[in-house]
């Protein structure tokens, strides 16, 4: 029984990184990560060069943790000296006449600007002439309509990943890659965590492990209604550069039939885009890397139509996984059956706040409590307590 760390965070990726930077900032040596596979590897949720950040928001649970990750974020920027965020501007465009008759809630310009509006947030509404003046790279009807907002840009997933765990090792933690967690079970006021070669005997233990999150959470009684999706991206190697460099082409989400995002030339010399809630339902098992043929062509047809000079030969598309609870939103909280042990379930859009979550995770460890509010990712919500309750993914 190995007892010299009295704090483990199990998962090492987007979430898992930032909380042991932010655990060691104040616990050091004290603090050990276990990862399965090797440190950046994509089997999970947060590899790849691009992630969009933005205090564009549509719901209040987001639009109130939205400056403190830019603040997060702009910390660990500076306590490494890597740049982690690019900014391009970001625009919200909805195809109003495609999405007629389609239930959306509050995921359209509407919903956009009312949260936007109340948590103070600068916006320019756009009509779809304004857009394409704007940026001559759209190709539009005229029944859409757009919000920039000028704060929007790129956090670079796979190069943060690697500063937390850089900036968590310089403050004394220790890092095990390749070391996979068998079981996590309590064991009176403690709770062990059982490794293929070792048994930690830890006060305090953090699972940010996403599509594994069950798995883990077995030896302790628990389970999750989550479900885990295969979704995928891709480059293209647009013969058009400077038209789509980050200075000239922004992050934009688009939301018609379907839902795209997409970035600018940034990490590969190749534009980026994937259709949002696209995946289909597998496991962490059952997955593969196989790209689908489907979503491919979706995407030429959305590129065709409305941005036709983003497209060029396809350099690749990647494979990762969304884990997600009926509510699609977070999970962020301490099991109250076993208060040593935190959990975080990103829900497939949490890599913009992840330095964010990182602290959070800290505080519930260390204090119990967060000055954040989390009411919405608390463990007793009723997407995760009521069997009954109807998922209700926005796409």
């Amino acid at each position: 029984m190995n007892r010299d760390f009295p704090i483990v965070v199990i998962g090492c990726g987007g979430l898992g990184s930032a909380a042991l930077h932010w655990l060691a900032q104040e616990a050091g040596g004290a603090v050990l990560g276990l990862e399965q596979f090797a440190l950046g590897h994509d089997r999970g949720a947060s590899q790849d060069h691009s992630r969009i950040i933005r205090h564009a928001q549509h719901q209040d649970a987001y639009a109130d943790l939205a400056p403190a990750a830019y603040d997060a974020w702009h910390a660990v920027e500076e306590a490494s000296g890597v740049q982690l965020l690019t900014r391009t501007g970001g625009l919200v465009i909805e195809d109003v006449a495609a999405r007629e008759g389609v239930a959306t809630g509050t995921r359209n310009i509407a919903g956009y600007v009312d949260v936007m509006r109340r948590h103070g947030v600068e916006h320019e509404l756009l009509d779809a002439d304004e857009i394409t003046r704007r940026w001559p790279q759209f190709r539009l009807s005229g029944s859409e309509r757009g919000i920039h907002q000028a704060e929007s840009g790129i956090v670079d997933a796979a190069k943060a990943n690697a500063v937390h765990v850089a900036l968590a090792r310089a403050a004394g933690a220790t890092v095990l890659d390749g070391t996979p967690v068998l079981a996590v079970r309590p064991s009176g006021p403690h709770v062990e965590v059982v490794a293929a070669e070792e048994t930690y005997v830890a006060e305090r233990v953090v699972i940010t492990a996403d599509a594994w999150t069950n798995r883990l959470l077995a030896g302790l009684g628990r389970q999750l209604p989550l479900t885990v999706t295969q979704e995928q991206v891709t480059y293209y190697a647009t013969p058009h550069l400077r038209q789509f460099a980050p200075d000239r082409f922004p992050v934009f989400m688009w939301h018609g039939a379907d839902n795209f995002y997409g970035f600018p030339v940034h990490g590969e010399v190749a534009t980026k885009l994937g259709q949002h809630n696209g995946g289909h339902p597998v496991t962490a098992e059952t997955r593969t890397f196989t790209p689908d043929p489907v979503r491919e062509e979706r995407q030429l047809a959305f590129l065709a139509e409305h941005l036709p000079d983003f497209a060029g030969p396809r350099l690749y598309t990647k494979t990762c996984l969304y884990t997600v609870p009926p509510d699609q939103h977070f999970v962020l909280d301490t099991l109250p059956e076993h208060r040593g042990v935190t959990v975080a379930v990103g829900a497939g859009h949490a890599y913009k706040f992840a330095s964010l979550i990182g602290q959070v995770l800290t505080d519930l460890a260390l204090r119990g409590k967060s000055e954040h509010p989390l009411d919405d990712f608390r463990l007793d919500r009723p997407a995760l307590t009521d069997p009954e309750y109807t998922a209700t993914f926005h796409v």
